[in-house]
């Protein structure tokens, strides 16, 4: 049996339909980099940037998770990818990275970016965000 009709064999069993892959992106940051930005431009940055509830997200007591940024920035270039308009045609904001109940990271589409998900017939979206001391990276798949 190939791979295509295992997919729909199994997928007739579940009585759902088989999601179709529309995007997918993928980006790193340099954590450093983004700390150098804050350091040099700090609130400016942020408020263009991030919505107040990510930067919430990314406050302890503390103060703000230079990690936990970074991986937001990398979630919303690769999003921007995967909806195949890059960053410019849909601004930062219309891309919010947020966390579920569980505290996994989802993303809400807002404005000319909702727009284009619903111009392609995204009807989900799935985020990886990881990092490590140096570097930021997520990975994007948006299905329809």
């Amino acid at each position: 049996m190939n791979i295509q009709k295992k997919a729909e064999t199994i997928a007739a069993l579940q009585g759902r339909e088989i999601p179709v892959i529309i995007g997918i992106g993928t980006d790193i940051v340099d954590n450093k980099r983004l700390y150098n930005i804050l350091e040099r431009v700090g609130e400016r940055f942020l408020s263009r940037v991030y919505t107040p509830r990510e930067i919430e997200l990314c406050t302890n007591s503390k103060g703000l998770k230079v990690q936990s940024l970074a991986a937001r920035f990398a979630g919303k270039e690769a999003v921007a990818k995967a909806l195949g308009t890059g960053i410019g045609p849909v601004g930062w904001k219309e891309i919010e990275i947020v966390a579920d109940a569980s505290g996994a990271p989802t993303v809400k589409l807002t404005g000319k970016a909702l727009e284009q998900a619903r111009r392609q017939g995204i009807c989900q979206t799935k985020i990886s965000l990881s990092h490590t001391e140096e570097y930021s990276v997520a990975f994007v798949l948006l299905t329809g």
